[in-house]
């Protein structure tokens, strides 16, 4: 069997808010993975990607920067392997992940998506929000103020005015999910699927998970969390994966994130292989 060269391109450290170690760590542990499948990994960094210096036809990536998203995508259009896809990235911004689950029946809140520079307390009354979250929708977040926490509609127009001033011009509200927050990761076409809270475990980007706070141990179908991630993963073209979900009171499950190639902190070792296997598995299929 031919030698398989693959490009491995890490995370810039300004897409990895409190979390540069342990989006290094994972990479890391699966190029060794691969390495001892066989597999010569060469690894760069996301400036190195858009200067030019990655010349190999299978890219594997936890790129965000947008010009390194464009260029992904310009590589796969050209006939490259890219896992994960340059587009399955550009589906995890928060208005087309949005679009797309809504548009693909994933369970997930209601949602409205709107201009930074329009009037939102009549909108948000109508559709009976009261406590939303707001959401930048034209990037993946990348400072704590990017996903607020609102308590009324007059303090969501105060929020979505200071995204204004701040140059962003399009925004996702969330309706506020009541029930236990769940982070979940998963690896497409493999059985790998981890699930915890974060709030009990001390997880946390940016302090946001305080708003459900504590976990209740409300029961819900783990099987049917997994498909529904995993359906997800399908349809925004995203293999190797991971987000949140809230578990209503109910037991209803509804995605709330949905992130491309995560940090696996908690689960970092028992994933590495299967995000390994999952590559090597793409290469074979495209071959």
């Amino acid at each position: 069997m031919a030698e398989i060269t693959i490009a491995g391109v890490m995370r810039a450290g300004a897409y990895s808010p409190n979390h540069i170690g342990n989006d290094a760590a994972i990479f890391n542990v699966v190029a060794e993975h691969l390495r001892k499948r066989g597999c010569i990994v060469n690894v760069y960094s996301e400036e190195q990607l858009i200067a030019g210096k990655v010349t190999e036809n299978i890219i594997v990536n936890m790129c965000r920067e947008q010009k390194s998203i464009a260029l992904l995508q310009k590589m796969e259009d050209e006939g490259k392997i890219v896992i994960n896809s340059g587009y399955g990235i550009e589906n995890c911004t928060r208005e087309r992940m949005t679009r797309i689950l809504l548009g693909s029946n994933i369970p997930y809140p209601e949602s409205l998506m709107v201009n930074t520079d329009e009037g939102i307390k009549e909108s948000l009354m109508k559709a009976g929000f009261s406590q939303c979250w707001i959401k930048r929708g034209d990037f993946h977040a990348m400072h704590k103020e990017d996903v607020s926490y609102v308590r009324h509609p007059e303090e969501a127009q105060e929020v979505l005015q200071e995204y204004f001033l701040r140059g962003i011009k399009r925004a996702v509200i969330n309706k506020h999910l009541v029930g236990d927050l769940v982070k979940f990761y998963g690896v497409q076409g493999t059985p790998f699927f981890f699930w915890f809270y974060p709030f009990d475990l001390g997880h946390s980007k940016y302090g946001h998970e305080a708003i459900n706070g504590k976990s209740q141990g409300i029961e819900f179908d783990v099987e049917k969390m997994r498909q529904i991630c995993q359906n997800a993963s399908e349809v925004l073209d995203v293999k190797i994966y991971g987000g949140d979900c809230i578990v209503s009171p109910e037991g209803d499950i509804r995605i709330i994130d949905f992130n491309d190639w995560p940090s696996f902190a908690p689960c970092r070792v028992d994933a590495a292989p299967h995000i390994a296997k999952c590559i090597l598995n793409t290469i074979k299929e495209h071959k």
